[in-house]
């Protein structure tokens, strides 16, 4: 009886884990993510922040203009009651996507060519409404509690104007807390001793030279050297030593992070237009700020129950620094 129950329980857990994978295959947005490890590291001494006490994982690249527009046109088709898109996406030379039609029947386009180039335009409120909508499952429909206004964040109108909102308790995917964004670009992956940190999310002490997309170790797409932003992952050798791509350079990345002020949140890593890589280099801006240097990445958290997830390496653990 014993041995007949665990195998029913066996294929209860196989039917549902196929099940979740098709899901997931379904969906039009994938996100490549890698596991940031050790937890319990200590903070970087000459900071002070990076502390984690959990396994979790972050994206591995920026989120790309492709899987933005897939975004778009699932919850600002009717209507972008929210202004998820900013026509700047269109007419500056250095964004990537178009929209044609009119309200109820809008259409979103990536330009030919920017596909995997970083999504910019795109403030903080937009980079949670990302969340929430895959969060959410990756739903079709007006911007609402289901798609997008509700789920890893609950996006309210005072919450907009006091800069108050922060990760609801069971959020799954979500933008990065500073600890998390800053441990997985300057903290030593390979665990030799858990304070040690590199001062660049190249994994050097010095800082990255500003180039064109290359191979060789320890560049960036920073200074104007390009003048553009380039797609993800183009400096091959250049990863940060958990295995991120462009946490040095090519966009500003929203954290979840209330600044000083209380007015902004910060963002980190520099952009393709100037420097600003290094661990100590702080800024923050407007929420609802939309430029050509700004964009994001995510962070996702597993549920407490899913421990066999977590064995399996699809999911990792998280949590919210608050600042």
């Amino acid at each position: 009886m014993r041995k007949r129950t665990i195998r029913k329980a066996a294929w209860g857990i196989a039917l549902w884990l196929c099940a979740t994978l098709a899901n997931a295959a379904a969906m039009a947005v994938s996100i490549d993510w890698v596991t940031v490890g050790l937890p319990g590291n200590a903070a970087d001494p000459q900071t002070g922040d990076g502390a984690v006490d959990y396994t979790y994982r972050i994206s591995k690249y920026e989120v790309t203009n492709s899987q933005y527009a897939e975004f778009l046109n699932a919850v600002a088709v009717l209507d972008d009651s929210n202004g998820l898109y900013n026509t700047q996406m269109a007419t500056d030379a250095r964004a990537g996507i178009t929209r044609t039609g009119s309200a109820g029947s809008y259409s979103y386009s990536v330009i030919v060519g920017r596909e995997l180039m970083p999504v910019n335009y795109v403030s903080f409120w937009d980079a949670l409404r990302f969340a929430n909508w895959l969060h959410n499952g990756q739903l079709s429909g007006a911007q609402d509690s289901t798609t997008t206004e509700d789920g890893a964040y609950t996006i309210t109108a005072q919450g907009v104007a006091d800069n108050s909102i922060l990760r609801n308790a069971g959020a799954r995917i979500v933008l990065p807390g500073f600890d998390e964004w800053y441990k997985a670009a300057y903290h030593n992956a390979l665990g030799i001793q858990a304070t040690d940190w590199y001062g660049y999310p190249t994994g050097t002490e010095t800082q990255p030279t500003c180039s064109s997309p290359s191979s060789a170790p320890n560049l960036a797409n920073c200074g104007n050297a390009v003048r553009d932003v380039t797609p993800a992952g183009s400096y091959t050798g250049s990863g940060s030593p958990w295995g991120t791509f462009d946490q040095a350079g090519n966009v500003w990345e929203w954290s979840e992070a209330i600044s000083a002020s209380g007015a902004g949140r910060e963002i980190r890593g520099g952009a393709f237009t100037g420097g600003g890589m290094g661990v100590g280099f702080e800024l923050s801006d407007v929420p609802s700020n939309e430029t050509v240097v700004e964009g994001f990445r995510l962070v996702m958290i597993p549920e407490p129950s899913t421990g066999l997830l977590v064995a399996l390496g699809l999911i990792g653990l998280g949590r919210m620094r608050r600042r």
